[in-house]
């Protein structure tokens, strides 16, 4: 009989690797991990970083780090001038639908002073800066409006860029309103295109460049006002005082709550207006009662 040497003790068997699922999505298997907290990630899931992928909750919690960059008064960065372009097709539309009919779409938009107050048509003191009353009328107001609103826009921001040409428009409106005959109608976006014209003046001169030329443009375009009959110099006074000051209070808030005091000025100015509209309308109320 012959010994055997004692059999070696029995490996227990190793259980199979599991795969691991998705953090996020537990049906879907990967072996991918995010790079920065190592859960498994699936493709629904990853994040393209600058080695491997990431995790939603990894990218979103690297991005509150970053600093979104602004313009140069604290509006959000504008790649393209959608604003200006808006403004441009909605006056090109009215005064399309004032060549197809005539004087019914003019009469319904125009500012009429004694409308405003006496039937609270107050929706006039804007809707008069999309009338026009001719073809040299609304390429001038265009044109304008074409070269120096993409500028202002990239500098403000759509949101403070469009409270400045609605709250000009406003102040011109709301000068004729005071100041022209009871019975004087008043069309046209010059009183916008002014106060972005003095919009113009105050940044340069808040950025240290060279306001000469859009100083030549305002006196040239002032003294066209007062000298040539039949243009209405409220609307174009009341839009550049009204379009400088408040760029002015746009271009100088503190740049701590820039903000805050932005939307303040904004709210001020709209605040002015509608008052001095109220008083206005009821004076005139009482003189014709």
């Amino acid at each position: 009989m012959t010994s055997q040497p004692p059999s070696p003790p029995q490996q227990p068997e190793q259980p199979a690797e599991a795969v691991p699922t998705c953090y996020r999505h537990p049906d879907k298997e990967t072996w991918v991990r995010c790079q920065r907290c190592e859960r498994p990630i699936c493709p629904d899931c990853m994040r393209d970083a600058s080695v491997g992928f990431q995790c939603p909750e990894c990218v979103a919690e690297g991005n509150r780090g970053i600093r979104q960059a602004k313009s140069a008064f604290g509006g959000s960065v504008v790649r393209a001038p959608i604003v200006t372009y808006a403004i441009l097709v909605i006056n090109v539309l009215v005064f399309g639908a004032q060549y197809l009919f005539g004087g019914r779409v003019t009469g319904e938009l125009e500012m009429f002073p004694l409308r405003v107050a006496a039937l609270d048509e107050y929706y006039r003191l804007i809707t008069a800066a999309f009338v026009h009353g001719g073809i040299f009328h609304i390429l001038f107001n265009c044109w304008a409006l074409y070269v120096v609103g993409p500028y202002l826009e990239r500098s403000f921001g759509h949101v403070r860029y469009l409270a400045l040409y609605v709250i000009s428009a406003l102040g011109g409106s709301t000068l004729s309103l005071w100041v022209d005959p009871l019975n004087q109608t008043t069309v046209g976006a010059s009183g916008a295109v002014f106060g972005l014209f003095g919009a113009m003046f105050v940044v340069g001169r808040r950025l240290n460049m060279d306001v000469r030329g859009i100083a030549a443009l305002i006196a040239i375009n002032l003294v066209i006002t007062f000298v040539v009959s039949g243009i209405s110099w409220t609307g174009h006074v009341g839009g550049l005082i009204t379009g400088s000051v408040l760029a002015g209070a746009l271009a100088y808030a503190p740049k701590s709550n820039r903000a805050f005091w932005q939307v303040l000025a904004i709210a001020g100015a709209l605040a002015i207006v509608a008052v001095l509209v109220m008083v206005r309308a009821s004076a005139i109320i009482a003189s014709v009662s």
